[in-house]
């Protein structure tokens, strides 16, 4: 990575496929038997996606599009499940007609809709998490609670449908063992109701959640989830689920930023090192990069990213906020306190490397914000060793 990075004349974001790889392998061994559904929405890059159906993953996809992406990398649709409890009439068909048969649902309206415009599907009701110890809770707008998913399964096993199974996602990013102790806690119980009411799911979906490991808190600190702590409360549960379940379980898992944010890195370039004083006469250094929130830093609001300027490895250092290009206020980090540091000889156009951000780095780029394009992109190792792609 580093070398591509040096050999860069532009600005552009470099994946590394083999890194990328062996992250996959270790997830796996980590969790034996546990079938991997990639979720797209953190890298939609097609070499990136290539390279993991090659390795035998499937696909967590939220929409017609995604499911279509996914399908171009030759995986069978029974490896892409439709994984949004939010869809239109129109996109369940759509998914129906590209062949997929396995259904997020979250609600009795959902399963409706999945029944009229995908008859016989399997559905896998999502059941909500709280949360907390993620940076990016995602509590409120999926999943419903234990009560509602035995209503939700009942409903959609009246309406035709295959009540299959089961899932949870303990948020973006989740810092912590316990919020996977609770998680299958809660799956538990809702295995056990099912059992009183004649439903067997039999698969059971982990959800996404799995922490990147090489990014910082907003207070430029490492970030240190107990990887290990997990992967056992993973396994602890899933022995607990099976234990309780009245069928043979199957599970999944769906990875987004842990197979893939530490295995991206941007080559930028600065913009200017400013000095000024503020209102409350303190003055402030800022560090103006050619990329920010819009074109390839979208988290800068919940962590911070590892800066390396290669051209100063040494020499004076200041304390700087950074920032990204555009008239926006909201296009900067370490505003909180956690100020990066800077070269204090660091100049305009002077290249800047920004590590672990892979994930989501193209999915949340706009198509120009106040005219800075999304960064192309290239791949490194794996099949697409050296090439060179468009924007994401």
């Amino acid at each position: 990575m580093r070398a591509a990075l040096a050999a860069a004349t532009d600005d552009r974001i470099i994946y590394d496929l083999d890194g990328i790889g062996r992250q996959y392998a270790a997830l796996r061994a980590e969790l034996p038997g546990v079938a991997v559904r990639f979720a797209m929405k953190a890298c939609p890059v097609d070499e990136v996606l290539d390279h993991l159906a090659g390795l035998g993953s499937g696909f967590d996809a939220a929409s017609p599009q995604e499911i279509a992406q996914a399908l171009r990398t030759g995986v069978a649709p029974e490896l892409i499940h439709y994984g949004n409890t939010i869809k239109s009439d129109r996109n369940i068909a759509e998914a129906h007609r590209l062949g997929v048969r396995d259904f997020a649902t979250d609600s009795p309206e959902d399963v409706a809709a999945i029944a009229e415009h995908a008859p016989g599907s399997r559905v896998f009701c999502r059941i909500a998490t709280t949360g907390e110890g993620a940076l990016w809770g995602l509590s409120h707008k999926f999943g419903c609670s234990p009560e509602d998913a035995l209503r939700v399964l009942g409903e959609a096993r009246a309406a035709g449908l295959v009540p299959s199974g089961l899932s949870v996602h303990v948020g973006s990013q989740q810092m912590t063992a316990e919020a996977w102790g609770a998680a299958m806690d809660s799956l538990a119980a809702v295995l056990e109701a099912l059992n009183w009411r004649g439903i067997t799911p039999t698969t059971i979906n982990l959800g996404g959640g799995l922490p990147a490991l090489g990014v910082l808190d907003r207070h430029g600190s490492p970030l240190e989830p107990p990887l290990e702590k997990m992967f056992t409360a993973i396994r602890e549960g899933m022995e607990r689920l099976r234990a309780v379940s009245a069928a043979p379980l199957e599970f999944l898992v769906e990875p987004g930023r842990h197979l893939v944010a530490d295995h991206g890195a941007i080559r930028a370039h600065v913009a200017r090192l400013t000095s000024r004083h503020g209102l409350d006469d303190a003055r402030q250094d800022w560090l103006y990069l050619s990329c920010g929130k819009f074109n390839g830093l979208y988290e800068m609001d919940q962590l911070q990213y590892r800066l390396e300027f290669p051209t100063h490895p040494g020499g004076r250092f200041v304390n700087a906020v950074v920032a990204g290009p555009t008239c926006d206020s909201d296009d900067a980090y370490a505003q909180e306190g956690g100020l990066v540091r800077v070269p204090h000889a660091i100049g305009s156009g002077d290249p800047v490397w920004i590590h672990s951000c892979g994930a989501y780095a193209t999915a949340y780029a706009t198509r120009g914000f106040n005219g800075f394009a999304p960064l192309p992109y290239s791949c490194i190792g794996g099949d697409g060793a050296g090439r060179q792609g468009g924007t994401a």
